[in-house]
């Protein structure tokens, strides 16, 4: 290990000298406490290194230690279930080393558990022949997530050996013969967490990635394999939205990177996910969660290595033929860290302070998300979904890492400020919002569910523009000056918005809504309209329509508190419409309005 010397400490960025023999990107222990950092920068033997804890104390002269490896994460049984700080310490076992709430300087962890031994049950059998992403081997991690044991990269051969039965993550598993000769394997594998790992074929997404969520599943969907972005001003419930993603998405393991927000946050996390079932297994969240911590109060540089973290734990179980989500919650304070780090460089500042290299970060980062074929024999299909929130100042949605972020992302919830203090929840603004899958989304549940979805879709959302024109209206001369059908159009509009786009995460039944649960609800609404509007083309007055819907509206309103086992109610309510409105077309026209 060579060793070189501090000349000088800036926060989180220390220059030592005498680093000709290291490389950018190395890691390195800095000072007499042997704190962790990694070079950024290298300008003849001086060595930029972005330090990854706390620098108090730390001073010139002090030895500076280079590893020769880039940061990397472990990749083997025990990943799963954890909770990890931004550069992979199992946060756990931190405080049972250090018998302390807060984070020590220098202590130096191993990211997975070394001695626990795991079964390793074989698929393959010596003789076979091998290539890069080929499953070896499964141990069971946790009850629903099968860990499947691949070839490393860059490595094919004949497999000569393979040792079903219990072993740590470091004893040898299979060996296989190379054209270099024999190479032993074990559970473990590890990966700079700034190379993307390969793939075989980048497909097009076009599956939905359902959340439960109506006002995204309905209108601005993402597809298993998507990127999507929530920027949206203080409370106006970023979180809140990924953690129902997180909770309820149709996908196999999901990757929550807490980067710089509240530590309160992370701690509802910690506190909800173990008790909550996952709709799809029966079992706990945690058992298909994987969390990385970095909140406001942790080392800032950390901050910047974080997601970088969490998308090569999602990319390693993607390679096994999983359907990933990984949740990034804030790219704002990823990219604050980016701007510190520049400032602390002396980088000439692009926008607002941000490094001019801060669009090529933002789309490295989400272009590592997609739908894929894996390397391996087998053509594994998987997918990591990409969803992050933003945190603009003010809620400004034109500063530069909402831009730089809507530039290479193809959902975009615009969160509300107005819908938020209403206690309109989500507060996403269905008039700003969009999603460039749709079109893909609404063919492929036309198929599936074998039902007019997409079209039911359109006319709802012609219905909600149509309504935000009238409201023009309505506030410069009033309700009357309308016509009936405008105003019955409104009544329609308002039950959209307050019986089927507002939705109550912390109520048992409304929290999560399926996919045939929304077409019926929806489909239901519509219905009315479509009946009620018929109604006065045949002559019913307007008033006769409204007084003698009041029980069916509000069994309307009370759809979304049905529990998924009665959805036959919700099916049967379409009748009930039909049924109320044709009497009322039959007895109206009597009176007058």
């Amino acid at each position: 290990m060579e060793i070189g010397n501090i000349v000088k400490v800036s926060g989180p960025l220390v220059m030592a000298e005498n680093m000709g023999h290291a490389s950018i990107q190395d890691i390195c222990y800095v000072g007499d406490l042997g704190v962790i950092g990694e070079i950024i920068e290298m300008r003849g033997d001086v060595a930029s290194i972005q330090v990854y804890e706390e620098t108090a104390g730390i001073g010139p002269g002090e030895p500076v230690h280079s590893t020769g490896e880039a940061l990397s994460v472990e990749l083997a049984p025990g990943i799963l279930s954890q909770m990890f700080d931004g550069i992979q310490r199992p946060l756990d076992e931190f405080i049972a080393q250090t018998h302390s709430n807060f984070l020590a300087r220098g202590v130096q962890i191993k990211a997975l558990d070394h001695e626990k031994k795991w079964l390793f049950e074989a698929i393959l059998e010596p003789g076979a022949e091998v290539a890069t992403g080929d499953i070896v081997g499964t141990v069971q991690e946790t009850k629903i997530i099968q860990h499947k044991i691949m070839v490393p990269v860059g490595v094919k051969g004949t497999l000569k050996a393979v040792y079903p039965g219990e072993h740590t993550i470091d004893e040898t598993v299979f060996v296989i013969t190379t054209a270099e000769g024999d190479k032993e394997f074990s559970m473990l594998q590890k990966w700079p967490v700034r190379r993307p790992r390969p793939v075989k074929e980048k497909l097009n997404p076009d599956v939905p990635m359902i959340t439960g969520q109506r006002v995204i599943d309905t209108f601005f969907p993402v597809t298993k394999g998507g990127a999507a972005a929530v920027p949206g001003p203080f409370g106006a419930g970023k979180t809140v939205v990924q953690h129902q993603i997180a909770k309820w998405a149709d996908v196999d393991l999901v990757v929550y990177v807490g980067c710089g927000e509240r530590g309160n946050e992370m701690t509802d996390v910690m506190n909800e996910f173990p008790e909550l079932i996952d709709p799809n297994t029966g079992e706990s969240l945690m058992e298909r969660t994987i969390l990385i911590a970095n909140t406001s109060n942790m080392p800032v540089a950390a901050r910047e290595a974080s997601i970088y973290t969490g998308i090569t734990i999602a990319e390693y179980f993607r390679d096994m033929g999983y359907s990933v989500a990984i949740m990034a919650d804030s790219t704002s304070r990823w990219a604050e860290a980016l701007r510190e780090m520049s400032g602390r460089l002396e980088e000439m500042p692009g926008d607002e302070g941000y490094p001019a290299y801060l669009g090529s970060r933002l789309a490295e980062y989400y272009e590592r998300a997609g739908k894929v074929i894996t390397l391996g024999q087998e053509g594994r299909g998987g997918s990591i979904t990409a969803i992050s929130a933003v945190s603009p100042s003010g809620g400004d949605i034109s500063e530069p890492v909402t831009q730089n972020t809507l530039r290479v992302v193809k959902v975009f919830w615009g969160l509300d400020s107005t819908l938020a203090q209403q206690r309109h929840f989500p507060s996403i603004d269905w008039l700003q919002s969009y999603s460039l899958y749709s079109n893909e989304v609404g063919q492929y549940l036309d198929q599936q569910m074998q039902v007019n979805w997409s079209t039911l879709v359109r006319d709802a959302m012609r219905m909600l523009q149509k309504e935000s024109e009238l409201q023009e209206i309505v506030r410069l001369v009033g309700i009357d000056s309308l016509s009936a059908k405008d105003q019955l159009l409104l009544e329609v509009t308002k039950s959209i918005r307050e019986d089927y786009l507002q939705q109550n995460a912390f109520d048992d039944v409304d929290t999560f809504t399926s996919r045939e649960k929304q077409f019926q609800m929806l489909h239901n609404i519509l219905t009315f309209g479509q009946e009620a509007t018929r109604a006065l083309e045949l002559g019913s007055y307007l008033n006769e329509v409204m007084d003698g819907t009041v029980i069916l509206r509000d069994k309307l309103a009370r759809m979304k508190y049905i529990p998924e086992t009665d959805l036959q109610k919700i099916i049967d309510l379409e009748q009930e419409i039909k049924n109320t409105l044709k009497d009322i077309i039959q007895q109206g026209g009597m009176t007058n309005d």
